[in-house]
């Protein structure tokens, strides 16, 4: 695999130079505060990421999967009723942690290629007359399956029922690539990772924490000790950790903060929504089509590719990893070898992604799939060169 090629799969991403650059720094005292003035602008920049009103921003050692055991762990008691919907192989994975540490998970079964269902939801949270759902579990940017769901309408369908649980939002593909409103949807932890948007090698679980999910430390049984928010809230007041911090990353997330700010969110945003829209296009062009079951369900960070019949994605990642040096990503549980995925978030431009198109193409002609060479570059070119005058037009 080449160094030198971007990578297309939905995490970890390419990684700036400047970002790298900005982790590789000398070892600093955590509990110095040099540690505290290089932490603060970490922990203030994800806060407007976010987009938070109140609340609490904590960094975690760890992965979006830590992210998750944290969010529950901190909040919840053993018996304790949550509602999932699971659609894809990142909801069920949530589902299973919580089923590991002894939650009652109420399932609300979905086809995967469609969202979070509002509609369901609305209904078991109305039948729930005792209240005994104590949290609503949504994952906002379905990876496996490339769908996005609508938190907004989940929240909205929580307050039509009036239900006082929590919601919890896995942003892990999606907060800082795609709009994220913590305050507006009425979330209480959202939990991303440092590897996606972010830009930074794997190792930091990023949370926010609402004051009702602070609020509900108080009385969760869960056991937890790495991942406790009391801990780590403590440690915050005095401007250091419960234990040794990863200062490298932290340092780095503050720079990828500014380098997105200097670009401008709604331009993050703006990006994102092109270049996967040239993805999709050049996907219809091969005669195919994305796995997500409407338009409206497409998401801007990853794009799961429905494979014609007899054909298997699987191989088509493989061969552009072994011959091309570039990597896809593969199909996950119920679409292994239905799909491949291509994933555009993170440091990407348009050019870049012609070439992740270009090599797809070649791997279809290798593997005598139905495909005419140029066609989706093609494809994706012509949309690309519309609207990045347009785009350019208007930052003047």
């Amino acid at each position: 695999m080449s160094m030198q090629n971007p990578v297309f799969i939905p995490g970890p991403t390419n990684i700036p130079d400047s970002v790298r650059k900005a982790c590789d720094m000398g070892t600093l005292d955590h509990r110095s505060p040099a540690f505290a003035r290089l932490f603060k602008p970490a922990v203030e920049g994800v806060r407007r990421v976010l987009k938070m009103d109140e609340g609490e921003v904590i960094l975690i050692p760890s992965t979006g999967t830590g992210g998750w055991e944290a969010a529950v762990t901190n909040t919840l008691s053993p018996g304790d009723t949550v509602l999932a919907a699971r659609f894809g192989m990142f909801s069920h994975r949530w589902i299973d942690l919580c089923q590991r540490h002894k939650l009652d998970v109420e399932i609300i079964e979905t086809p995967w290629g469609e969202g979070a269902p509002l509609a369901a939801i609305e209904k078991a949270l109305r039948a729930d007359k005792g209240h005994h759902i104590k949290a609503v579990l949504a994952t906002h940017n379905e990876t496996a399956t490339g769908v996005k769901s609508d938190i907004a309408g989940i929240r909205a369908a929580m307050d039509a029922a009036g239900h006082p649980a929590m919601l919890f939002v896995d942003g892990v593909s999606s907060i800082a690539s795609m709009p994220f409103d913590f305050a507006g949807w009425g979330v209480d932890i959202a939990v991303a990772g440092s590897q996606k948007g972010f830009m930074l090698p794997a190792g930091l679980a990023i949370l926010g924490v609402s004051p009702k999910a602070i609020a509900a430390m108080e009385t969760a049984r869960l056991p937890r000790t790495f991942f406790d928010f009391k801990d780590m809230l403590a440690s915050y007041a005095k401007g250091g950790y419960p234990y040794t911090p990863a200062v490298g990353l932290i340092a780095g997330l503050a720079h990828a903060i500014d380098l997105l700010e200097s670009e401008g969110l709604d331009n993050v945003y703006a990006r994102h929504h092109r270049l996967a829209e040239g993805v999709r296009r050049a996907v219809f062009a091969w005669g195919m089509a994305p796995f997500a079951a409407s338009p409206d369900l497409y998401s801007d960070t990853v794009t799961a590719v429905k494979v014609p019949p007899g054909c298997d994605g699987t191989a088509l990642v493989q061969l552009a990893a072994s011959k091309y040096g570039m990597a896809f990503g593969v199909g996950l549980g119920e679409v292994a070898g239905k799909v491949f995925r291509i994933g555009h978030l993170g440091m990407l431009t348009e050019a870049m992604v012609l070439s992740g198109l270009a090599v797809a193409e070649m791997c279809m002609a290798d593997l005598g799939w139905p495909v005419t060479l140029g066609s989706g570059v093609a494809a994706a070119q012509e949309y690309y060169r519309g609207t990045i005058e347009a785009v350019a037009l208007a930052a003047e």
